[in-house]
């Protein structure tokens, strides 16, 4: 796909690019030229063209008033917590506090949360416990209002991508009214969420990208390295929110391919010219968003200097940085021996530490015995005392020397806190097919011989001792040879959704099977600083990406709460409760604007067949009227283009093996609605067209985008209770304010 230039209307892409020549150039200059005429065909006089500016800022104010009169409009209500601010809001509430946390999205937007939040007078001292609770005495107004702010460019944004890819003040207006009257947009940009800061930098990575592709006449000038610029910073914040940031980068990635083979074809052009192109793209859309999303972590580590809940989600030399942490300037025994008292962690990321407890397996899950887990926070289940196998003797008495622990030792891991040993029988695991179930077994260390295990170092001789923190370690069963480890799968809630420890009976070297000893007690043995095994901050930066994967792929939905799957979304199937059940709560109800959603599906299967029809009739050569042509690039370029970008942002979602809700759909819905603004535009401009010699025809195009905004405004009045909120009876009842509007059986108001 060409990148988009709208069409090349605007009087400044009639002149070709710079040095060509020959018949290629002066036909496609006859293209622009007669796709211009047909939407211009006389030029205004000046004091019309200044008059006609006038009315276009006019216009482009208007839109902007409306958006941030919408999304202002009643931002105090519900004076409690809706939904996922409960997450957001502590997550800025961290920052403030420069507690550590762990989250499966990039930093950025909930840095610019908390920024919001400190910089508007609230002090980071509410809990964020759970929704409904009220926030009484602090300060959320600015948060609030933060992402409201950047909700409310979403509309302008729209309309001036809109405006430069049609050429055509009605198009843009439709579509800025389709997202200021959508009832979803605005429940989204009203709350304490990551969803409009992201919607915020996608749509400026996408304004940005039109308004350079439109200076392409003018390369190297000033405003030309001005929007690719502000490309590659949109693209760094879009990614730096949330990962989806990716479906908006590969758009401009595209784009800016498809620009560049252009390039390298006009034969115009010096390699010397194209290696600039190629250069100043690298520098602006690569180097430029990686140093800006790099340096959202260096300030996001930097901030975020105390120990804090996130911990046993990383690495122990990770934590060793946290202030608070007891890793943190800790001095410990560096060498293993007999009788210490140690935690366990596992290498792979956000598996967390050998765990048990009192509570034992359910009937018909292996051997009725206690439950040993993996579980990602600090816990006193999470301590064991190494004992040599044939004894049980204390090896803390001061009688016995230190007796280290060494490669090849058999050894029993006693639970400190239950005194059972860490077992494995032949029985299957509670999840993973052909792994052996591992349990905590014996009474006060007095068990059998199914508790010995061989402790090897990774890569090491026999004899060797073990490092706290360093040595990588595995244990063999000694009785069945199974390697023990975590298979990452979460357990069902007799397991209190901690994480499956397994013996694998295959003993090939993966990092579920590998662990390493963090936390070691030991009065006899003499002390050393854990200050030389912080990491750098590349390694930190590569650590916390892996965390932040693997969190996202294993998240799992809320209890009671409606999930949904990619299909629903565009039709509109089911919404997300925000606030309220009952009558007397107060109620937001997240659901899109149905008629603008539907009109946007229609605009998309439209949009295929008309599309189809006219480059089949262009690839066959048909001789198109002066002013079709012009409509029909528009509706091939710039609907392509925003097309393109609805195809990115939807349906790489079936592909997702994690959760997903309703609100993933958005930022897709965005450009549907830019789509719906340019083919009824155009479609409308065909039609006055093609019933010119009917007396009324210049007013099918007027009347028809008339009708879609009153309709669109009229179908805002009927649902705003869902974005605004709503108390009293519910839709099935006759005297509430949505009584009748309840038009599929699926919306939950």
């Amino acid at each position: 796909m060409p990148p988009a230039t709208g069409g090349g209307l605007a009087e400044s892409e009639l002149r070709p690019r710079r040095g060509r020549c020959g018949p290629a150039a002066r036909a496609a200059g006859r293209d622009v030229a007669t796709e211009a005429a047909a939407r211009s065909p006389k030029r205004p006089a000046r004091g019309s063209q200044r008059f006609e500016a006038a009315g276009r800022w006019a216009l482009l104010a208007l839109v902007t008033l409306l958006s941030f009169a919408t999304r202002f409009h009643r931002l105090a209500e519900p004076r409690h917590i809706c939904w996922d601010e409960t997450h957001f809001g502590k997550m800025g509430s961290y920052y403030i506090n420069r507690t550590f946390f762990f989250d499966v999205h990039p930093p950025l937007g909930k840095m610019l949360i908390g920024l919001a939040g400190y910089l508007s007078g609230y002090d980071g001292t509410f809990l964020f416990q759970k929704p409904g609770d009220k926030y009484e005495h602090h300060s959320y107004m600015g948060m609030r209002g933060f992402c409201a702010f950047l909700g409310s460019w979403l509309v302008p944004f729209a309309y001036l991508t809109v405006l430069d890819l049609s050429k055509s003040l009605w198009a843009a207006l439709l579509t800025a009214a389709l997202l200021t009257f959508d009832t979803g947009c605005l429940t989204l940009s009203q709350y304490i969420l990551l969803d409009p800061i992201l919607m915020f930098f996608i749509m400026a990575a996408m304004l940005s990208m039109v308004k350079y592709n439109s200076c392409a006449n003018r390369p190297f000038s000033a405003p030309w390295w001005f929007w690719l610029s502000l490309t590659g910073v949109s693209l760094a914040g879009a990614l730096g929110v949330k990962f989806v940031g990716l479906f908006i980068i590969l758009q401009v990635g595209l784009n800016t391919i498809a620009d560049l083979w252009h390039l390298f074809g006009d034969l115009s052009l010096s390699l010397v010219t194209v290696g600039k192109h190629l250069t100043a793209r690298v520098l602006c859309l690569i180097v430029l968003p990686l140093a800006l999303y790099t340096a959202t972590f260096a300030v996001h580590f930097m901030v975020l200097s105390k120990s804090g809940p996130g911990d046993g989600f990383f690495s122990s030399a990770f934590q060793a940085r946290l202030s608070g942490n007891n890793l943190h300037n800790a001095s410990i025994p560096e060498h293993l021996a007999y009788g210490s008292v140690i935690t366990v962690k596992n290498l792979r990321m956000a598996i967390g530490y050998l765990h048990s407890h009192r509570h034992l397996y359910p009937e018909g899950i292996g051997a009725r015995q206690q439950q040993v887990t993996t579980y990602l926070h600090k816990d006193y289940n999470n301590l064991w005392i190494i004992k040599k196998h044939n004894t049980n003797s204390d090896p803390l008495d001061p009688s016995f020397p230190v007796e280290f622990v060494r490669h090849g030792d058999i050894i029993r891991l006693e639970h400190k806190e239950t005194s059972r040993n860490l077992h494995s029988h032949y029985h299957e695991a509670p999840l993973t097919r052909k792994h052996y179930q591992v349990t905590g077994y014996g009474i006060n260390g007095t068990g059998d011989s199914n508790d010995f295990w061989r402790i090897e170092v990774v890569n090491r001789k026999f004899g060797n001792r073990i490092k706290v923190l360093r040595s990588r370690i595995r244990l063999i069963h000694l009785v069945t040879g199974c390697v023990l480890g975590s298979s990452g799968k979460v357990l069902p809630k007799w397991g209190w959704e901690q994480l499956e420890v397994t013996c694998t009976p295959y003993l090939k070297e993966t990092l579920n099977s590998i662990w390493n000893v963090e936390d070691h007690i030991n009065p006899k043995l003499p002390n050393i600083s854990l200050n030389v095994l912080q990491p750098s901050f590349p390694e930190i930066l590569l650590e916390s990406h892996m965390v932040m994967i693997r969190g996202n792929s294993g998240l799992k939905p809320k209890d009671n709460e409606f999930t949904s799957k990619p299909w629903h979304w565009p039709i509109n199937y089911q919404g997300l409760r925000f606030s309220g059940i009952n009558d007397t709560d107060f109620r937001v109800y997240l659901l899109g604007n149905p008629v603008v959603w539907w009109l946007n599906l229609l605009s998309i299967a439209l949009y295929l067949l008309s599309g189809s029809i006219i480059a089949i009739a262009i690839q066959r050569g048909a001789q198109l009227p002066a002013e079709v042509a012009g409509l029909s690039q528009v509706l091939l370029r710039g609907g392509g283009q925003v097309l393109l970008g609805w195809t990115l942002h939807y349906f790489p979602f079936f592909l997702m093996g994690r959760v997903l809700y309703f609100h993933h759909y958005f930022p897709a819905m965005l450009f549907s609605s830019m789509l719906t603004g340019i083919l009824w535009d155009t479609l409308l401009r065909l039609c006055a067209w093609g019933l010119a010699s009917w007396p009324l025809a210049r007013g099918i195009h007027v009347v028809g985008i008339l009708s879609l905004l009153l309709g669109t405004a009229y179908s805002f009045y009927l649902f705003h209770p869902l974005a605004y909120g709503m108390v009293g009876p519910l839709a099935q009842d006759p005297q509430s304010p949505m009584a009748g509007l309840r038009w599929l059986d699926s919306w939950d108001f």
